[in-house]
């Protein structure tokens, strides 16, 4: 049984729900991580009573020494993660660049680029010891050519997280480790439709879970380094 570690698992209607609903489906052991172990432990007995295998953990993925004691207690009770999904992080609306607080740049910059570098560091080796794989979420504003006025700190953050992809595909490698990362445009998200309305057109929840699937499979032993853009379907589709 494989373990999948998902980080930013949130509540329901995110896209967390549909991915580790996936993976449980698969047949994997799921290891969810939240910053509340509350959100962990309801979204671990949920997938459970529906026969699923998961455990639950939560740290703040933006504390490093946080997410060193997280990786100390997954490898004393798993030994290896075979497939880590990096899902924490999250847009606020932007500002123009001379507009900017710096307040606003550190917290966007510690919630989609710290964690997920402090994730890699701190995991590596259990992946390493699996030879499993790393997916990131970026985003299409990390994209050549998008349009990033009025999101400069999200923008810079998404693409750091891919820089920081093709590093850990690059060094990792050789130890059997992949790493690579999707570039949705926005995804039909509780909060998304919350915010932009239902009626236009998104990244379906399930594209992402198909996607991740897949690149955590044997199917991709080949792909690495990569930045997978995912857009929306021809169709908008209302609710």
């Amino acid at each position: 049984m494989r373990k999948v570690l998902v980080t930013g698992i949130g509540r329901p209607g995110q896209v967390g729900e549909v991915v580790t609903q996936l993976f449980a489906d698969a047949g994997d052991h799921l290891l969810l991580v939240d910053r509340e172990l509350g959100t962990s432990r309801e979204r671990a007995a949920a997938l459970e009573a529906a026969g699923a295998s998961a455990s639950a953990y939560a740290a703040d993925l933006a504390d490093p020494a946080a997410v060193e004691q997280l990786a100390l207690e997954v490898g004393e009770a798993h030994g290896r993660v075979d497939a880590l999904i990096h899902l924490a992080g999250g847009w606020q609306p932007g500002a123009k660049v001379a507009d900017s607080t710096a307040e606003q740049w550190s917290r966007i910059l510690a919630i989609n680029l710290m964690t997920a570098v402090n994730t890699a560091r701190s995991f590596a080796p259990l992946v390493r010891a699996a030879r499993g794989a790393f997916v990131f979420v970026a985003s299409e504003a990390a994209l050549p050519g998008a349009t990033v006025a009025g999101m400069a700190a999200y923008a810079t953050a998404k693409q750091g997280v891919v820089t920081l992809m093709r590093a850990l595909a690059a060094e990792e490698r050789a130890h059997g480790v992949r790493a690579n990362a999707l570039a949705p445009a926005a995804i039909r998200t509780a909060t998304n439709e919350r915010s932009m309305g239902a009626d236009i057109a998104y990244v379906e929840r399930e594209a992402v879970a198909d996607t991740v699937l897949w690149l955590c499979s044997p199917a991709a032993t080949a792909v690495t380094g990569q930045v997978i853009q995912l857009v929306p379907s021809a169709t908008v589709r209302s609710r």
